[in-house]
């Protein structure tokens, strides 16, 4: 008896030991962060009388509020910090001390998390695809599958963007974040595999948009660490630069009765505990506040802020500051469409490491392993772990909550070898499909209702069918059946297979195996590279300042009529660091300094 309570206490100071060796390490690397970052703070200390705001702006007044701690509003605000006083705005934490966002090996968890707390914020289109928001600082780089791929000299010509500076801004993101991939044997697979089928040449290792197949650069580490946007506020001045965290802006505040056009003097926010503040810019007219909230958030801002269509905004009752028919219009997401090949053997996580740019508008990806581990059998992400269940083929008025945990336990029923293998993705470039978006409600934590009209455009299904028959030629390359020990499949098994594998909320069809068409629309996905609802001409000018009001700007992917490259975050973060440097340029000339 003895021996096993003298054993039961043992484990219990293991139990002890092992609770407090995790804490140090929590803490070691939130003091880590700290450290590195002291400017980052929790939103409730706004009001602190111990806070050090008021040595940055002035009487917690600030030259610029950035709306939105992402992609681009991370390195707008260490570039602005270096001469003027910045106060950035991220309703979200730290993507630092997130083991789901920090690690390659758990990005497909990251995205299933649907708690309030998760780095992604969860939405399903009214076209029945499931899709993701992120919410965290770091924006959408804390949440993507990594790829670093720049525009194309195209899409550069197109925005009117200053090549010089451009050629100077990638390499400022690439020298702190941005890393070579160790590539994985799937993408070794996939690589001679998209020669072979003809989407050649072979450019190797390289940033640029290039025809043919190529490794592109990647923001996770040969360790598997991410590393975000978040880490390029590290070159901010820590002087001039206030990064609150959990602050999630209510609307952008107007002076409407002293001039002209209305004049933006700051925005309401609320702070992690539910109460709100006010942070006011300074007197200056070239002050302003920057919405770089994404291409969701933006447009969703401008509404609540009263900027949009007049009768949309009457009926939320929110006050009229500027009517404008096009926010929130034009909004579109490049479709995406995968088809699953499993595998005999076990198959490293990979993900996009390698691409193929084709000259018919179709780029072709790959991923692999994310369906193996116990933990994927709880994910709903059709992209990266292999679901093979019926929820997509229930009507969506059915979809109760028994018939979901049905889905799930049939889900889980299947031996884990269903879920081996991996994914080859097509994604249609440049869209012609648009739709928009609208309010479901005044409340800034609720998804607007959201519409992307996919394949609307009968030039878009065209060009997914090309897509589709090119992928499959893929798969059914020597290259892969060599890998993955199974004979290549014919076309009608791999859709069969992958009309299974993918789940979205829209109801199938008999024919997705025979007509590539329907394959198309009822597999139809998202890689999350969503943009517009705020475009130039329309809702911003030529230099992203709203058009109609004075001291607001737009910095983000609301103001893209296409997705910049095959992957957007390289010239997302590009642009923040160049916009920054245009305005200070523009501001105070030599003086600047950048």
């Amino acid at each position: 008896m003895a021996f096993f309570v003298g054993k039961a206490k043992l484990f219990s100071i293991l139990v002890i030991w092992l609770f407090i060796l995790v804490s140090l390490a929590q803490a070691k690397q939130a003091s880590y962060y700290e450290f590195k970052y002291p400017f980052i703070k929790r939103a409730s200390s706004f009001s602190s009388p111990s806070s050090s705001f008021a040595s940055k702006g002035n009487d917690n007044r600030f030259d610029y509020i950035i709306v939105g701690g992402g992609t681009t509003g991370c390195p707008l605000a260490a570039t602005l910090s270096q001469n003027f006083s910045v106060l950035v705005l991220e309703r979200g934490g730290v993507p630092f001390s997130n083991a789901n966002v920090s690690f390659l090996r758990n990005f497909h968890i990251a995205l299933a998390d649907t708690s309030p707390s998760s780095a992604s914020q969860a939405f399903v289109s009214t076209d029945g695809v499931i899709n993701a928001r992120a919410r965290v600082l770091g924006g959408g780089t804390s949440i993507n599958a990594g790829f670093y791929t720049r525009a194309s000299s195209r899409f550069i010509n197109k925005m009117g963007w200053d090549e010089k500076l451009v050629n100077e801004s990638f390499p400022w993101v690439e020298k702190q974040i941005v890393h070579k991939p160790v590539v994985a044997p799937w993408q070794r697979a996939f690589t001679d595999s998209l020669l072979s089928v003809g989407i050649s040449p072979f450019n190797g290792f390289t940033y640029d948009h290039i025809y043919g197949t190529k490794v592109g650069g990647t923001i996770y580490d040969r360790f598997g660490r991410r590393h975000t946007a978040a880490e390029l506020l590290a070159t901010g001045n820590p002087q001039k630069l206030t990064v609150l965290i959990h602050a999630t802006v209510q609307k952008v505040v107007f002076d409407t009765t002293s001039g002209k056009k209305p004049k933006v003097v700051g925005v309401i926010f609320k702070d992690e505990n539910g109460n709100q503040h006010q942070a006011l810019l300074s007197e200056s007219p070239e002050s302003e506040v920057i919405l770089s909230s994404g291409a969701i958030g933006t447009p969703q801002m401008l509404l609540l802020s009263g900027i949009g269509p007049r009768n949309d905004l009457k009926k939320m009752n929110i006050p009229v500051v500027l009517d404008n028919v096009f926010v929130g219009k034009g909004m579109a997401d490049n479709p995406m469409n995968s088809i699953f090949l499993p595998s005999k053997r076990p198959v490293r996580q990979s993900l996009i490491q390698t691409v193929g740019i084709t000259k018919f508008g179709v780029y072709i990806e790959a991923s692999s392993g994310f369906g193996q581990s116990q933990d994927s059998i709880h994910c709903h992400h059709g992209i990266m772990s292999a679901e093979i269940g019926q929820l997509s083929t229930i009507p969506p008025k059915q979809r109760t909550p028994e018939a979901i945990q049905a889905y799930i336990k049939n889900k889980k029923d299947l031996p884990l070898e269903a879920f081996r293998g991996g994914f080859i993705l097509e994604k249609i470039s440049n869209p012609m499909s648009t739709g928009q978006i609208t309010l479901k409600s005044t409340n800034v934590d609720e998804n607007p209702y959201i519409t992307f009209n996919y394949f609307g455009h009968p030039h878009d299904l065209r060009r997914c069918v090309q897509g589709i028959r090119m992928a499959v030629k893929v798969a059914q390359s020597e290259h892969f059946a060599n890998f993955t020990q199974y004979d290549s499949p014919s076309m009608e098994k791999v859709l069969n297979m992958s009309s299974k594998a993918n789940v979205n909320f829209v109801p199938r069809h008999t024919n997705d195996t025979k007509s590539v068409e329907q394959f198309c629309k009822d597999t139809v996905i998202t890689i999350w590279h969503y943009h517009g609802g705020a475009h130039v001409g329309k809702v911003v000018d030529t230099k992203y300042k709203v058009l109609g009001v004075d001291r607001l700007r737009v910095i983000d992917g609301s103001i893209f009529t296409e997705s910049p490259g095959t992957n957007p975050q390289a010239t997302v973060m590009m642009m923040g660091r160049y916009m920054g440097v245009k305005i200070l340029r523009e501001r105070l000339g030599r003086r600047a300094g950048i």
